[in-house]
């Protein structure tokens, strides 16, 4: 028998935001759909989609995703022009864009994606409200890694 797929969040990722994680204290996450073009859904099936240096703008009452990019592969239709780093429309209930809108207008305070990943056939992107890093905090984090690791080595030695 094969193994059957999970439905938890981020069981299937397409794409990671690692460098958010470094660069923020993540205070909380939000799944939100997105509206995505047929070429852009094959081009994520293929794996062909990028997180880094992308942004949530809250404008009008809606949430977008900017610079995300999404290379268009070499079978889409020649009819439709594919523009990788277009601007797409996030899919939130009205009461997450109002807390996501009310949390940016703080200072310091932005609103980053995490990832993408599927959701039964549906492409899904985890979004966090996030706080910026200072110099020490980052080389603490790193500190902290690092001594998990060596910690893991000795217990995996000591069996």
């Amino acid at each position: 028998m094969g193994k059957k797929k999970g439905n938890a969040p981020g069981g299937n990722v397409i794409a990671q935001n690692k460098k958010a994680r470094h660069e923020y204290h993540i205070q909380e996450t939000f799944e939100a759909g997105l509206s995505l073009a047929g070429w852009e859904v094959k081009s994520l099936r293929a794996g062909k989609g990028q997180l880094t240096d992308t942004y949530i703008l809250v404008r009008r009452g809606e949430a977008w995703l900017m610079g995300a990019n999404i290379t268009p592969i070499s079978t889409t239709s020649t009819h439709e022009v594919a523009d990788p780093a277009r601007t797409r429309k996030l899919l939130l209930h009205r009461k997450e864009i109002a807390k996501i809108f009310s949390r940016t207008q703080d200072k310091g305070h932005t609103c980053v994606p995490l990832k993408l990943y599927w959701k039964n056939n549906l492409v899904k992107c985890e979004l966090a409200l996030v706080q910026g890093k200072k110099e020490y905090d980052k080389r603490a984090t790193e500190k902290e890694r690092d001594w998990n690791r060596q910690k893991a080595r000795i217990v995996r030695e000591q069996r």
